[in-house]
């Protein structure tokens, strides 16, 4: 019995001896790990953060009509360019019979104060002839129903006014011909002939007749999002992209950044506006859909480094990275970081060019050529 209990211990002694024996030999036999390595490189680092918008004239007038009525005649189309002054469209007035018929019982009142006034001047010329009554006396009656006369001519100005929106020696101050209040291109003429417009007042703001801008003078306006606000300071530059316009980009300032935000599908936003740089060969149509790059920081041909081969001390969080020495040796090298811009790290020192970073990733040979 003892004998056979030795015999199984020994045998168990032997398969684990020799099954370590192979585990050794396997591990011994696998493929050295090889690790990879890049150079430092010149590249030139932006860090930017980027807002979405659009392209607007910095100041678009839209042209309303003092008067009510129906657009009888249009002169311009968009695309035009007009000055101040020039005529756009011409109103047919289209009365309140109330103010018609308020402006025609004026006309008979100041009829009826003329004829008196009238009657009353020749009564008093007559008496005069006779050395009844003073030259005074007769002056005051001239000056009655020269008063009269004048109530009379009026009232008949009003009625052509309330009816036709004009009056004889007043056409070129007609409300029904609209003309423009500044120089620059018209944008749109969101009416047709044939359209009922309203007057601009006190309580209602009008029918557009036409949007005339200067578009010599564009702006980006768009919004950055509540994280990218804090990082952005007016007077930085901007780039901007414009979708219908490939492989230009233009230049423009940061101007005005909103001192309150507002809630759009549950994020804050802020609008931002930049004024573009003139352009003598691009026109760049009013309301393009375009994307704005804030220069946060900006570094031209700096030695860099891809972000993802700096490591960082566990205790002093300071950067470094590991140099080859020889072959599949390294060190480890302390550097100095400057700005990023998510893919690139400048590097202010502790490399060179011919520097060989050690990829952190190792690849084992099997695996690469897989």
């Amino acid at each position: 019995m003892k004998k056979s209990v030795t015999i199984i211990i020994l045998l168990l002694i032997v398969v684990v001896f020799g099954g370590s024996m192979y585990y050794l030999y396997q591990k011994n036999s696998e493929d050295p790990v090889v690790y990879e390595t890049e150079k430092p490189s010149k590249q030139n680092i932006v860090r930017k953060a980027v807002a979405t918008g659009s392209i607007l004239p910095l100041e678009e007038v839209l042209i309303k009509p003092n008067i009510s009525g129906v657009i009888e005649e249009i002169y311009v189309e968009g695309g035009d360019y007009v000055k101040s002054g020039d005529l756009l469209a011409k109103i047919k007035v289209v009365p309140n019979l109330n103010a018609l018929n308020d402006a025609r019982n004026a006309i008979d009142e100041a009829k009826i104060n003329l004829d008196d006034q009238k009657r009353n001047f020749d009564r008093q010329t007559s008496l005069f002839d006779k050395g009844v009554i003073s030259k005074a006396d007769l002056e005051r009656a001239q000056v009655a129903f020269d008063q009269a006369q004048q109530a009379y001519r009026a009232a008949n100005k009003r009625y052509d006014i309330v009816k036709t929106g004009t009056t004889r020696g007043l056409s070129n101050a007609a409300n029904t011909l609209i003309r423009s209040t500044v120089s620059g291109m018209v944008l749109e003429v969101p009416v047709e002939v044939g359209n009922q417009v309203i007057e601009s007042n006190n309580f209602n703001e009008g029918t557009t007749i036409a949007a005339v801008a200067d578009v010599e003078k564009m702006i980006f306006e768009g919004k950055v999002d509540e994280s990218e606000v804090g990082k952005i300071s007016e007077d930085l530059p901007l780039e901007i992209t414009v979708g219908a316009i490939e492989n230009m980009v233009f230049d423009a300032v940061l101007d005005y950044i909103a001192p309150k935000g507002k809630e759009e599908n549950g994020a804050i936003q802020f609008e931002i506006k930049g004024t573009l740089k003139k352009q003598d060969t691009v026109f760049i149509r009013a309301g393009l859909s375009a994307n704005a790059s804030i220069i946060l920081a900006r570094a031209d041909s700096v030695l860099s480094l891809k972000e993802a081969l700096v490591q960082f001390d566990g205790d002093t969080k300071e950067p470094y990275v590991e140099i080859e020495t020889s072959e599949q040796q390294f060190e480890r090298k302390d550097i100095e970081l400057g700005i990023s811009d998510g893919i690139f790290v400048e590097v202010k020192s502790g490399l060179s060019e011919n520097d060989k970073v050690k990829v952190w990733n190792a690849v084992e040979p099997e695996e690469e050529a897989n």
